[in-house]
């Protein structure tokens, strides 16, 4: 993961706090205890402290996720119980979901300078959770059918075993490139509230359904917004290689797309109806978390381009 706390140590009772959710200090504190607990670590003597601190945490990482699945569970309700119906019903996300066809995008394509384009690709790059582990996480105990194109679509992911194919370094190489520095402190909210959520569906078994249905919608999204950003990197003269990522992820994620639906989601609705609503749920949760993204860009970035760009909105 990109994340870098300031202060690997995070208190032993860290404290509710007093603001809302969705602010700085909570997601912040969120995302150094995400960055901390994934580690792979060593015995300590205070493991009975951190498991202490772990459930505290657990608990606010709990209530955000069910104030998040409370903005959205009237929309989730209406998705079909019948797997033709659902998968039609989720397609359709790409059309009517939260955030789709932000104009934020086209204006990443044909106008956003290179210090822009850092600072919108900075912000991504540090609540990018790593979709390969979400995977990994989310696939444990699955269905063999679901199991095997989690499996396939983590190969993929892996680079099929070759390290320069892997899609987190090309993230990674990205970052050199552009020579940003992605921080916890330096990220807005809204950024790392999208990854805490993904990062809580995948690891709490309790949304199992709800990641697969968040990682499945990215699928389904992701390829236009990544052909919009490529097109701004190209323009600013990065190099084919240099913009692997999103170019990859423009045509990739389609045939991802629907493998996942197709091979995922149908059975998995397919072999117990009550999914489609848990599945629903976690793919708005993402959207709208994205669309939260989308619209704290814009109001940075268009600043004084904001007159010229509020028809576009």
């Amino acid at each position: 993961m990109l994340l870098q706390a300031s202060n690997d140590v995070l208190p032993t009772r860290p404290r509710e706090p007093q603001d809302h959710f969705y602010s700085d200090t909570f997601q912040r504190l969120l995302a150094s205890w995400n960055r901390q607990r994934l580690e792979p670590q060593f015995p300590g003597a205070d493991w009975r402290e951190k498991l202490e601190s772990d459930a505290h945490m657990l608990r606010l990482e709990g209530e955000f996720l069910e104030r998040l699945r409370g903005e959205i569970k009237d929309q989730a309700a209406d998705a079909p119980e019948d797997p033709e119906g659902f998968i039609a019903w989720f397609e359709n996300l790409k059309e009517v979901g939260p955030g789709q066809g932000d104009p934020l995008f086209p204006w990443l394509a044909e106008t956003a300078d290179r210090d822009e384009l850092r600072w919108f690709f900075e912000q991504e790059a540090a609540g990018e959770a790593g979709f390969e582990d979400l995977v990994a996480y989310t696939q444990v105990k699955f269905p063999t059918s679901a199991k095997l194109e989690l499996a396939r679509n983590y190969w993929d992911e892996m680079g099929r075993g070759n390290a320069k194919g892997m899609h987190g370094p090309m993230l990674d190489a990205l970052v050199e490139t552009l020579a940003v520095d992605p921080s916890i402190e330096h990220t807005v909210w809204e950024s790392l509230a999208l990854a805490n959520a993904m990062t809580a569906m995948a690891t709490c078994r309790r949304y199992a359904w709800h990641s697969v249905g968040a990682l499945g919608v990215i699928e389904l999204t992701a390829p236009g917004r990544s052909a919009m950003v490529a097109q701004g990197l190209r323009r600013i003269g990065l190099s084919g290689k240099e913009r692997h990522y999103f170019d990859l992820h423009a045509v990739l994620d389609v045939k991802h797309s629907e493998a996942w639906n197709r091979e995922a989601l149908y059975p998995l609705v397919k072999e117990e109806p009550r999914r489609a609503t848990a599945i629903a749920e976690g793919a708005l949760m993402r959207l709208l978390c994205g669309k939260r993204c989308f619209d704290r860009y814009r109001k940075h970035l268009w600043g004084a381009h904001a007159p010229q760009l509020a028809t576009l909105n």
